[in-house]
C-alpha cells in the first residue's frame, strides 16, 4: 500500500475500500462523516445521497432520495444525528441515522435575500452548548448563529480579505475551546472565532481549504481543494501534510485514526487512509496524553 504523511500522522492507502452494489452509482462525494460506531456516511450528489459503509468498506444501507437533492456539508452531533448541507436548496436537513428527516432548517429552494439564511449554504457545526453555527458560503459570506431551539441569534462577515471578512466560508467547525473555525476557502486560510463572532487569529499557508475536521485529541484535518491534505494542532502548528492527486472536498476520522477523504471533481472517488499502529502508539507516550 502507498504511504502518505510525516511524522506521527503516517498513513497507508487501503487500495479499493468501499464495495457498492452495482445499481449503486455515486456522483461527487461533498462530503463523509464516522459516527460513534466508525460506520462511515458518504454524501453524494447522486441518486442515493447517502451511502453507509461499516469501516472494513462492506456496504449497510443508502438513503435520503425524499428529501436530501444536493450534498454538500455533512456533520454528526454529539447526539449522533447527521445535519446534512443542501447547497442548490438553500436549507439544513436534520436526520437520524438510520435516513430519519427529523428538521429542516430554512425554506426548500428559496433563497435568502442579501445578508440574510441562506443563500447556497455550505456547512454547520454545533458548540458545547448546542448553538449551531452555518456557514452560509456561495451566495453570502456570512456565518449565522442559531439557538439550540432554533432562534437566530446572531450573523457575521462579509465579502472581502479582512479580518472577519469572507471570501467563500466553505466550513464551519467548532474545537473543545468553543473556538468557531471558519474554512475561509477563497482567502486561503481559517478564519478562528469566539462564539459571538469575534474574530480571534487566522491560520494562513493554506490552498483552499474545502473542509475541517477535529479529532477527540483536537488535532485539526484540512481537506484543501488545490489537492492537498494538511494535519494541524490546536494551536495551528503544521504536524503533516501531503499532496493528493484530485479535489479533497470532505475529510474525516474514526475512533482508531484512520483517515476518510471525499472528492468532488471525480465522480464516486472516496479513499481511506490507515494510520499506522506505531505512530498511534507514540501519539500515546506524548506529555498529556490521555491513556
Amino acid at each position: 500500500m502507498a504511504e502518505v504523511g510525516t511524522g506521527l500522522f503516517t498513513y497507508e492507502v487501503e487500495a479499493g475500500w468501499g464495495t457498492l452494489p452495482e445499481n449503486i452509482e455515486l456522483g461527487g462525494v461533498a462530503a463523509v462523516a464516522c459516527d460513534s460506531q466508525d460506520r462511515v456516511y458518504l454524501y453524494s450528489r447522486s441518486d442515493l445521497p447517502m451511502v453507509v459503509l461499516d469501516r472494513e468498506g462492506t456496504f449497510l444501507s443508502a438513503w435520503g432520495l425524499a428529501f436530501l437533492e444536493d450534498a454538500h456539508g455533512l456533520y454528526i452531533d454529539s447526539e449522533q444525528t447527521l445535519w446534512c448541507t443542501e447547497r442548490e436548496t438553500h436549507c439544513i436537513r436534520r436526520c437520524s441515522l438510520d435516513g430519519d428527516l427529523l428538521l429542516t432548517i430554512g425554506t426548500p429552494r428559496r433563497p435568502g435575500q442579501a445578508g440574510a439564511p441562506f443563500n447556497l449554504p455550505t456547512d454547520m457545526a454545533v458548540d458545547s452548548q448546542g448553538c449551531r453555527y452555518i456557514a452560509d458560503g456561495y451566495g453570502n459570506a456570512r456565518v449565522h448563529k442559531y439557538s439550540p431551539e432554533g432562534q437566530r441569534l446572531h450573523s457575521w462577515g462579509e465579502p472581502g480579505q479582512g479580518s472577519g471578512q469572507f471570501d467563500l466560508p466553505h466550513c464551519v467547525r467548532v474545537d473543545a475551546e468553543d473556538r468557531v473555525l471558519v474554512a475561509d476557502c477563497g482567502n486561503n486560510r481559517i478564519q478562528i472565532f469566539d462564539t459571538d463572532g469575534a474574530y480571534l487569529l487566522q491560520w494562513e499557508d493554506l490552498r483552499k481549504p474545502a473542509s475541517i475536521h477535529i479529532d477527540t485529541e483536537g488535532i485539526v484535518y484540512v481537506a484543501e481543494r488545490e489537492q492537498r491534505i494538511s494535519i494541524l494542532n490546536e494551536a495551528g502548528h503544521l504536524l503533516s501534510r501531503w499532496e493528493f492527486l484530485g479535489c479533497p472536498h470532505g475529510i474525516c476520522t474514526d475512533s482508531r485514526g484512520d483517515l476518510y477523504v471525499s472528492e468532488v471533481q471525480t465522480d464516486g472517488r472516496y479513499q481511506k487512509f490507515i494510520r499506522q499502529a506505531l505512530n498511534r502508539q507514540a501519539l500515546n507516550r506524548l506529555p498529556g496524553a490521555q491513556s
